[in-house]
């Protein structure tokens, strides 16, 4: 085998058919394990971990006496840099990689043909096939004037050792609110712009509502349904022209709309693929075509590491010709966006369900009016949404967001992957009093 992209998805694949025999080449020219320990899930949390400490400790106030906090982002960065990363250096991780009997090439790779890679000036043929796990890239958007300015993507924003007095973040989805909530917590004077008519865009938008509310709370200026068509840099910082005529300012400048598939000189129209393509289609066994595999952010399914650890899981069976090798099913798809309140979803949203065509119910109860949510106050806000297909009587999407939302979120996925009735939902017990126990509140209200 030889495994292009060694991200987790990548990392995994490579590691379980090494230990299961295969004679594995694993080839990446950047760090092995990708964004997510490095840019991404591990150092995003620790930074909103310490942000969301100054928040409940601002919250002492209202609930157990008076406490002051002074923000300080210095052992933020210094657990970063020394704890989740090791000041970006993929030693431990490739050791670990080579361990299970990878051999590791640090190189740009080449599809050349049906199972066969170029990796630097050495060439490699597969008698088994090859996996393809290269990821995405930030997508930056064509504005007037962005091009060679100094601005930020996700990585230098996880790499910052002092933040800035101000920021501009252009994009409302998951990764811009994050860090927008991160930094305007830590003092720095935070605006979001975001074309679509809400953040938090491709969610509901009871989500998209609730989370403008906690970020204005947070002194965040949010800008919806605008367009940035300029860009201008100078001493001052950023000044962002948008399409009504407006400006915004800020000493950094974000860029948090979207990514896109790292294909370039990947060579997939050797392999017969559309190189321009957004995705790469892949089969319920995660094959993308002749000897070949595809797994993680390139396949467009979710750009999430748990959906690349799935579909790493899928392929390793595949490819081992493991007897009743478990198929791809993405109908219970979870994600939280880890702002404060979290806001956790699995599955369909109201409109995906009905734009399928299903009978579509809700339910939804309010996580302040219950009574968990009322002993917790400071911090209580958030719901419970559930769609049901009334046709069938399960649950086909849900919403959970409050202070604990995508551990909640673990119960819904279970019923929507399950396909769980509602009338069993109904009759389940819930523990008395916690977050959870508003699902059955929700339940009632279908």
């Amino acid at each position: 085998m030889v495994v292009v992209g060694l991200g987790v998805g990548g990392e995994e694949a490579a590691g379980r058919l090494a230990q299961a025999g295969l004679n594995v080449v694993g080839i990446d020219p950047r760090l092995v394990g990708g964004e997510c320990p490095y840019w991404g899930c591990v150092p995003s949390k620790m930074m909103i971990r310490a942000a969301n400490l100054i928040a409940e400790t601002r919250r002492v106030d209202e609930m157990a006496g008076h406490a002051t906090v002074q923000p300080d982002w210095a052992p933020v960065a210094r657990r970063i840099r020394d704890e989740a990363t090791d000041n970006w250096n993929d030693q431990v991780a490739v050791d670990r990689l080579v361990g299970k009997g990878v051999t590791f090439v640090r190189e740009r790779a080449t599809l050349t043909g049906p199972g066969r890679v170029r990796a630097g000036d050495r060439e490699f043929e597969a008698g088994r096939g090859v996996v393809i796990a290269t990821g995405t890239v930030p997508s930056i958007p064509p504005i007037e004037g962005l091009a060679g300015t100094p601005y930020w993507t996700n990585h230098e924003a996880i790499e910052a050792d002092t933040l800035p007095a101000s920021i501009v973040v252009l994009g409302g989805g998951a990764i811009g609110l994050e860090l927008a909530q991160v930094f305007a917590r830590f003092g720095v004077q935070v605006t979001v712009v975001e074309a679509a008519g809400r953040i938090l865009a491709l969610e509901e938008p009871e989500s998209s509502e609730l989370a403008q509310e906690v970020l204005e709370k947070d002194g965040i200026t949010v800008r919806t349904g605008v367009q940035a068509t300029g860009v201008s840099h100078g001493a001052g910082g950023f000044t962002v022209t948008l399409a009504d005529g407006d400006t915004v300012a800020g000493e950094k400048l974000l860029v948090a709309t979207g990514r896109r598939l790292a294909a370039e000189g990947l060579g997939l129209d050797a392999v017969g693929l559309d190189p321009k393509a957004r995705r790469i289609e892949v089969d319920e066994h995660v094959r993308a075509g002749d000897k070949l595999w595809a797994l993680g952010d390139v396949t467009g399914v979710g750009a999430f590491t748990h959906t690349a650890m799935y579909q790493a899981n899928i392929a390793v069976h595949d490819l081992l010709g493991t007897t009743d090798a478990p198929t791809a099913s993405y109908h219970a798809m979870p994600r939280v966006t880890f702002t404060d309140p979290e806001i956790g979803a699995v599955g369909l949203t109201e409109q995906q369900a009905r734009d399928q065509g299903l009978t579509v119910r809700t339910g939804t109860s309010q996580i302040p009016s219950s009574t968990r949510g009322w002993i917790h106050k400071a911090g209580n806000e958030g719901f419970i949404k559930l769609v049901v297909d009334d046709d069938r009587g399960v649950l086909v999407g849900a919403t959970s967001a409050g202070p604990t939302g995508g551990e909640v979120l673990g119960a819904l996925a279970v019923a929507v992957h399950g396909g769980v009735p509602v009338k069993s939902l109904l009759q389940m017990i819930y523990a008395y009093p916690t977050f959870h126990r508003a699902i059955g509140d929700a339940l009632r209200a279908l």
